[in-house]
C-alpha cells in the first residue's frame, strides 16, 4: 500500500548592529499602502505583550503561521516567508528567508517588514534575542497540536492583523472540521488500529515519540504510535523496530516522488518490519501533514483513508 496525498549563518554582532540599524530606520519611515486596525497589543507564546502595529508587512515564518494568515483573507500583506511555507502554492512567489530554526537577521532585514509572525520554535537562540531586542514587532505564535491550539494561533494572529471578526469565522470552521474528522477516526474498533512510524527520514531513522505533531495526527487518525513511550524524536534501532512491530511507515515527500517503497524498505531496519512484509508506506506532504493549521481536519482524513482503504466509517 503507498498513499500520496495532498539556511541560514549564525549572526556577527557587526551584522546585528547593521540590522538593529536598518531595522529601526525602516520603523521611523513604514511603507504606505493599506493600514490594518490591529490590536493595541497582544499577549504572544512567549507571555509578551507586543503591540502588532499596522501590521501592512507581514514576515511569517511557520508553514502553519502563513496558512492562517491566508485563511484570514490577509495573504497580500505578507512580503516573506520561510523555507517549510508553500501553501496555498502563490506563497512560494514570496521572498525566502530560509529555515526557520536557522534564522538570519541580516536576510530578514532587508524586507522591511513592519511586522514578524513566528512560530514559537523558531531558531536559533541567539537570532530570536536580537529579533526581540528590535523596533520591529515580533510575535511568537504557539505551537500547540491539538484543536484548541490551532484555534489559539487563529486567534492571536487575527488580533495581531485587527481581523477579530474574521479570525471567529476561520476558527469555527476549522474547529467543525476538526471535530468531525476525528470523530470518524474514532470509529475504528481497539483491534483494527494499525500501528504507524513516523521517520523524518532514512539515514538516521529519527522516528516520532510523544509530544510531536506527527503522534498527535497518527492518533486523530485512529492510528496507534509506538513511540509513544519516548518524548521527541529519537533514534529507532533494528531491535527496537523489530519489537514494536509497526504496520504502517508514515513519511514526508521529499518533492522528488520519494521516498518509495523500495527506497524504505530496502533499508535493513526497517526491512524486517509488517510494514515492509505489506509495502505498508504512507507519504505526505510535511506543512499539510504536521502543521496543525487550517488543513489538517483534511489531512486527518487523508491520513485514516491511506491507513485503512477498506472503510471502518472512514469517508
Amino acid at each position: 500500500m503507498v498513499g500520496r496525498v495532498g539556511e541560514g549563518k549564525r549572526i556577527s554582532w557587526p551584522g546585528r548592529i547593521a540590522a538593529l540599524l536598518f531595522l529601526a530606520l525602516s520603523v521611523l519611515a513604514p511603507p504606505c499602502g493599506f493600514k490594518a486596525l490591529a490590536a493595541e497589543g497582544v499577549v504572544d507564546a512567549l507571555g509578551r505583550t507586543v503591540a502588532p502595529g499596522p501590521a501592512t508587512r507581514i514576515l511569517t515564518l511557520g508553514s502553519d503561521v502563513t496558512e492562517i494568515v491566508h485563511a484570514l483573507g490577509a495573504g497580500e500583506r505578507i512580503v516573506g516567508v520561510d523555507r517549510g511555507s508553500k501553501y496555498p502554492p502563490d506563497v512560494t512567489e514570496k521572498p525566502n528567508v530560509g529555515y526557520r530554526r536557522q534564522l538570519s537577521v541580516e536576510g530578514l532585514a532587508g524586507l522591511r517588514p513592519d511586522l514578524i509572525l513566528a512560530a514559537e520554535d523558531s531558531g536559533p537562540p541567539e537570532a530570536v534575542e536580537v529579533l526581540k531586542s528590535l523596533a520591529i514587532p515580533i510575535i511568537f505564535v504557539p505551537q500547540d497540536n491539538t484543536p484548541q491550539g490551532i484555534e489559539r494561533k487563529i486567534t492571536l494572529i487575527a488580533a495581531s492583523l485587527g481581523l477579530e471578526d474574521k479570525g471567529k469565522v476561520v476558527s469555527a470552521d476549522v474547529l467543525t472540521a476538526f471535530q468531525a474528522a476525528a470523530d470518524l477516526a474514532s470509529k475504528i474498533p481497539p483491534e483494527r488500529r494499525k500501528k504507524v512510524v513516523f521517520f523524518h527520514g532514512l539515514v538516521k531513522l529519527s522516528a516520532a515519540g510523544a509530544g510531536t505533531s506527527a503522534d498527535a495526527i497518527i492518533r486523530y487518525a485512529g492510528g496507534l504510535n509506538p513511540m509513544d513511550v519516548v518524548q521527541g524524536y529519537k533514534a529507532a534501532s533494528e531491535e527496537k523496530l523489530i519489537e514494536m512491530a509497526p504496520d504502517v511507515i508514515l513519511m514526508m515527500s521529499d518533492g522528488k516522488g520519494g521516498p518509495t517503497p523500495e527506497q524504505v524498505f530496502g533499508n535493513r531496519a526497517l526491512a524486517a518490519t509488517p510494514a515492509a512484509a505489506n509495502k505498508a508506506l504512507v507519504v505526505l506532504d510535511g506543512a499539510y501533514m504536521i502543521g496543525f493549521g487550517p488543513r489538517t481536519a483534511e489531512a486527518i482524513r487523508e491520513l485514516a483513508k491511506a491507513l485503512y482503504p477498506e472503510g471502518a466509517g472512514v469517508d
